[in-house]
């Protein structure tokens, strides 16, 4: 288990308990390793008899033809290439309701798919990860009073452009394609979601 897991665990185990549900978010730049880490800790949950679930943001990526129409295709990923008036709504409702039903992201197919994730009365922890749920940036900033632990992951730059262009490779792209992908839109998404970050929430 690793020492970012085991610590994320102790601090859930100390959480009071809810009246609803618990949001553990999960915060940090692409490529950073939210996605397993937040994988690997809804497993560790489940495996404690606990009722955990997966709620990734990017399936309120807004949709490639909506992103044409306004110019922003080359920056997808950036804050404003989210539904995040949706997003923070949606949280609002995990909060307060016993089944929500939400849209996830298929990665080979680049688009967001309506209506897959169903959370439920049994799902007393839900672990949301995604790029912007620590930023200071109106609307993204509702967010912090919604969850019950928030935690920022993070890589040094040259870690994260690897991996961002490895990701690239997979899907296709040639390695000059790539890596400019990966240097001029992902890594400018990496530093801003660094500047916007909401003092005072931990690392990991």
């Amino acid at each position: 288990m690793s020492t970012a897991l085991a610590r994320l665990l102790n601090d859930i185990a100390a959480l009071p308990r809810p009246q609803h549900r618990h949001l553990v978010a999960l915060a940090g730049p692409p490529a950073a390793g939210k996605s397993t880490l937040a994988r690997d800790l809804v497993a560790a949950l489940t495996a404690c008899g606990q009722g955990a679930i997966l709620v990734p943001m990017d399936g309120f990526h807004l949709d490639n033809a909506v992103l044409d129409r306004r110019g922003l295709r080359a920056r997808k990923g950036a804050a404003e290439t989210f539904d995040a008036a949706g997003f923070v709504h949606a949280m609002r409702r995990l909060t307060q309701e016993g089944e929500v039903i939400l849209p996830d992201f298929d990665r080979a197919a680049d688009l967001s798919v309506a209506g897959r994730i169903v959370v439920g009365p049994e799902h007393g922890i839900a672990v949301v990860e995604g790029n912007y749920l620590c930023c200071a940036q109106a609307p993204w900033h509702e967010l912090m009073p919604l969850w019950s632990l928030a935690a920022f992951i993070d890589a040094p730059d040259e870690v994260l452009r690897d991996r961002l262009v490895r990701r690239w490779l997979d899907h296709g792209l040639s390695p000059d394609e790539a890596a400019a992908r990966a240097g001029d839109n992902d890594m400018r998404n990496v530093a801003f979601i660094r500047q916007t970050r909401i003092p005072g929430v931990p690392g990991l």
